[in-house]
């Protein structure tokens, strides 16, 4: 197991799981916030959709379905 940290609250994940899996199943639902205001969070998983944006470690506009999860890594939604 490894420590990262989304929006400053520690999450303990396997290595090898993506930012997706790791926030959703600690309860993070909404990843971004669209340009209209409404939550979003993955959709398709896979890289296509584009919905799961978040910032990894001082990055934007990182996939979060696309992005391993490493020790120490410091995760922002919006």
């Amino acid at each position: 197991m490894i420590k990262i940290r989304c929006d400053g609250r520690e999450i303990s994940v396997a290595e090898g799981t993506s930012v997706a899996a790791a926030l959703l199943g600690s309860g993070v639902l909404q990843f971004r916030r669209s340009v209209t205001g409404e939550a979003r969070g993955p959709l398709c998983a896979m890289g296509v959709c584009m919905e799961c944006r978040v910032t990894v470690d001082g990055e934007g506009h990182r996939l979060a379905c696309q992005t391993l999860c490493v020790a120490g890594m410091e995760v922002t939604t919006a």
